[in-house]
């Protein structure tokens, strides 16, 4: 069991380290690369769709996978059958071009000429935002993949238009006009197919148009989500939204790399949050499901190759500094996918102690750059410089300014930093008191680092002290994260205390007359554990210290009892013990005879119901004989049989909720069948009336 606590405090000390650097972002890296080869898994040979076979094979394109010969195949011919097919979706023509151009398939010109002729036709007949995405975006592809192919738009300025009529006055879009919802991620499918019009345009589209979606753009950016470690996001405002913030943010990310790069003005966005939306896509990790990987790793690639700006992450190897190994502060920066960066100086401009916030142990301090590694560092640190949890604030600056129209750097990074070492523990020593007058009945000096034999004898009328010191190299006094002093009685019965740390040394007394009740009156021994640990201690320690044999009253009846523990204790994780359950003896029925009689009673009156009918001479003539008249006759005797057929049901086996659900449905029917057949019967007795 002291094992097992000590590994579920290292556990812990573990998580604090993880929370620690949960705000530390890095590229992309070859444990994307891993992961990507397990979640873009073909089925036999080939994707589902020819949606899911372009996103597996772009993202492991720009991974720099090479995954195209095991695909090729099956793939290209679903594309070929895709694009000559005239009953082929927009959608479908669309993923298909776009996987044309990752496997260059054999596709003949005649095909070429069906499906221009397609999405041309879907430009000219769109409804929907989707309808003009898909076949403009098309046609984007089959200028890029077919050289040569005029795919001009005669009429662009006025597609342009049309679309622009879809947007709204915060930035979003609408999917349809007959949609009033408006959409974040529409918005950005819009603007790709903005910057699509405008790359199949004739002529240059009027710049009034150009300068509207501009503004929408920045007004788009005014609704963008924070968080508070400096990422940005796009997500949607609706509350049945279907897509995520990792697919939304990709969805705008794209629309507004592919406006830019179609646009020769400058798009003027912001670029904290340029970054800010790089480091929410790389703060997501490796997801787990294919589409968010996807979007990740598109969206990213988008910001790595765009001309309003490339974001440049800094980031560090390790948050961990350990002075007893004297290591040097490592820090990197390079693109969102993990291309090196341009000439550029890294400056620790700050370093934050978490103990005063208000001082920094570290200012303006210009790190020196290995070449080799392309690793900034330094290499060493002040001598105020201690152990604790630090806030280190870097700030770059690109060598050549003409980078500074293609690069864009955070103007200060800030990350949490752990400096560990070694923490020394003196003066550590256990005593029984007196509780009346405090004088020391006996008292032991301890060495924690190792499991002591300490023997202490005690009574309900005396108190134990436990007592030590803790030094960080520097000579200041340390407060543990955790500090706890366990007693466990001989019947495996446990209670664990609190060490208290001040500011000169850490102490815990325990009076034993105020803890009877809590320790259940157990007198016999109990051994002494004490388990001192924190993220920043090198040598956290959980040390065996003795025991110590305790001389407690007698239980009072009353008292509550200790509770049962287990000899065995993973026990409890076992199965459990067999639920017997005696069933209630069933009453005894009535005879057979008996009931039989009352069923006849029962039965009775429908017998007479019967009779009732034959001496009113009830006959059928009047039974409509058209087909139109007669199908809801039919259908209205056929009802009244079906509810007597349930209540039939109902006796035999049906219970009451399921019979009431079945008669309110079909008196639902009954009713407007019913109605249908009364007033074709009224109707037909006015005209013999009239006749």
């Amino acid at each position: 069991m002291m094992a097992g606590s000590g590994l579920r405090f290292l556990v812990l000390i573990l998580v604090v380290a993880i929370c620690g650097a949960a705000s530390v972002f890095q590229p992309i890296s070859d444990s994307h690369r891993s992961a990507a080869v397990d979640v873009f898994v073909p089925v036999d040979g080939s994707y589902k769709s020819l949606e899911e076979a372009y996103e597996a094979l772009k993202t492991l394109e720009l991974l720099g996978i090479d995954k195209k010969s095991d695909l090729s195949s099956a793939t290209c011919e679903n594309v070929v059958k895709v694009l000559g097919s005239s009953s082929s979706t927009l959608k479908d023509a669309f993923y298909a071009l776009s996987v044309n151009g990752i496997l260059k398939c054999k596709t003949g010109e005649a095909v070429l000429k069906d499906i221009v002729s397609q999405l041309q036709a879907g430009v000219k007949g769109a409804k929907s935002l989707l309808d003009f995405y898909y076949s403009v975006r098309g046609l984007v592809l089959v200028k890029e993949q077919f050289s040569g192919t005029d795919l001009s738009l005669g009429d662009a300025e006025a597609i342009f238009r049309s679309i622009k009529t879809l947007s709204q006055t915060d930035g979003r879009w609408r999917y349809s006009s007959n949609n009033a919802e408006s959409s974040t991620f529409a918005a950005g499918l819009a603007f790709e197919t903005l910057a699509g019009v405008i790359s199949l345009a004739p002529s240059e589209i009027d710049q009034s148009l150009i300068q509207t979606l501009k503004t929408g753009i920045q007004k788009l950016f005014d609704s963008i989500q924070k968080y508070d470690d400096g990422t940005f996001y796009f997500d949607e405002k609706s509350v049945d939204a279907t897509q995520g913030p990792i697919s939304t943010t990709a969805s705008v990310i794209r629309g507004l790399t592919s406006f830019a790069a179609s646009e020769s003005s400058e798009l003027n966005l912001p670029g904290d949050k340029i970054v800010g939306l790089a480091k929410f896509l790389l703060g997501v990790g490796i997801p787990g499901d294919a589409k968010d990987f996807f979007n990740q790793i598109d969206a990213l690639a988008c910001l790595e190759d765009n001309r309003f700006s490339v974001p440049l992450i800094l980031s560090l190897p390790s948050t961990v500094i350990s002075l007893t190994k004297k290591e040097p502060l490592k820090v990197k920066v390079s693109t969102v996918l993990g291309s090196k960066a341009p000439a550029l100086s890294v400056k620790l401009a700050q370093a934050l102690s978490s103990r005063s916030k208000d001082s920094s142990v570290i200012n303006s301090q210009e790190l020196k750059f290995d070449a080799d590694s392309a690793t900034y560092f330094l290499d060493s640190f002040p001598k105020n410089f201690d152990v604790g949890k630090y806030t280190f604030v870097f700030e770059i600056m690109l060598d050549d300014s003409a980078n500074e129209k293609v690069y864009i750097t955070e103007a200060q990074t800030k990350v949490p930093i752990a400096a560990t070492g070694v923490i020394s523990i003196e003066n550590a020593e256990i005593a029984v008191l007196d509780s009346d007058i405090g004088s020391v009945e006996s008292q032991k000096k301890l060495d924690l680092t190792k499991d002591g034999a300490v023997s202490l004898l005690a009574n309900h009328l005396q108190k134990l002290r436990l007592s030590f010191q803790l030094t960080t190299p520097l000579g200041h006094v340390f407060k543990p994260h955790q500090a706890f002093f366990k007693l466990k009685h001989e019947s495996q019965v446990e209670h664990i205390f609190l060490v208290k740390t001040s500011a000169k040394k850490s102490e815990l007394v325990l009076d034993f007359l105020g803890l009877v009740e809590k320790l259940y009156y157990l007198s016999g021994k109990y051994e002494i554990q004490l388990t001192i640990g924190d993220s920043s201690m090198e040598n956290s320690l959980l040390s065996n210290i003795g025991h110590i044999e305790l001389d407690l009253p007698e239980r009072p009846e009353k008292a509550p009892r200790p509770p049962v523990q287990s000899t065995e204790p993973y026990s409890r994780y076992g199965p459990k013990a067999e639920i017997s359950h005696i069933f209630r003896i069933p009453e005894k029925l009535p005879a057979k005879q008996l009931s039989l009689v009352f069923l006849g009673l029962i039965v009775l009156p429908f017998i007479g119901f019967l009779i009732g009918l034959m001496r009113l001479g009830v006959n059928i003539k009047s039974f409509p004989s058209s087909a139109g008249s007669a199908i809801p006759a039919l259908l209205f005797h056929g009802g009244i049989a079906a509810v007597l057929l349930l209540y039939v049901l109902f006796w035999w086996k049906l219970d009451l909720f399921t019979t009431l659900k079945g008669v309110s449905l079909l008196g639902v029917f009954l009713l407007f069948v019913g109605h249908r057949t009364l007033s074709q019967l009224a109707a037909a007795s006015n005209k013999l009336k009239s006749a």
